[in-house]
């Protein structure tokens, strides 16, 4: 009995790697280490850790909740927005970060924000921003990690909506597996009910065969 591919229990590996919105996180990670040690204190000040833990579970739920979602899709949707949930958290300390230095949240509609939100959506990589990194004063990249944290909530939002249709319409690893077996047996009696049927075939024609040389005997 042939293995049919229609029916697998694992889902496709998804390649984290090449996501867009883990290449963003991982980007937001690094630079969260740029700016803390560029612009905050080296020592005394949890918000250091804060920031940069909270960007470190950005990336790091993306890639345990996509390693994870081949066998289980609900681990995988919660652990994608256990991943939103530490980037939003992290965008309220860049604005934190903002309002205590009286510094300013660009606006959406300025031009210097409508050329950064251009700049970030084409751009997914920290290889793109490092060299702009030393640049930088602390406004600029407070900004510009916000815009980021901004995009890649979206396009995490974006995904987990077709998850969520996956998992409805198809279930999780418990409904596939119902369903491959429930396949597999309805194949195996598809199958047996095929054999009975050439089985009565060449009875009747081997009964035929015999009357036939039972009449040549005869004759």
């Amino acid at each position: 009995m042939e293995y049919d591919s229609k029916r697998k229990v694992l889902k496709k590996a998804v390649v984290w790697k090449n996501l867009y919105f883990y290449r963003k996180s991982d980007a937001i990670y690094q630079l969260t280490v740029d700016f803390c040690r560029r612009f905050l204190p080296a020592h005394g000040d949890r918000t250091v850790d804060q920031m940069v833990q909270a960007a470190r579970s950005g990336k790091q739920n993306i890639i345990e909740g996509s390693e994870d979602g081949q066998t289980s899709s609900e681990i995988e949707i919660k652990l994608l927005n256990v991943a939103r949930g530490s980037l939003q958290e992290l965008r309220a300390d860049y604005h934190d970060y903002i309002n205590t230095h009286h510094l300013t949240l660009w606006p959406k509609d300025s031009e210097r924000m409508q050329r950064l939100r251009k700049f970030c959506h084409s751009h997914n990589d920290y290889s793109d921003y490092a060299p702009l990194v030393a640049k930088m004063n602390d406004e600029e990249m407070a900004n510009l990690v916000i815009t980021l944290c901004h995009q890649t909530d979206k396009m995490m939002c974006a995904y987990l909506e077709r998850l969520e249709k996956n998992f409805v319409e198809g279930g999780g690893i418990k409904e596939r597996m119902h369903t491959a077996r429930t396949g597999y047996r309805q194949q195996q009696e598809a199958r047996l009910k095929a054999l009975e049927v050439e089985n009565q075939r060449l009875k009747v024609e081997n009964e035929a065969l015999k009357r036939s040389v039972g009449e040549l005997e005869v004759g």
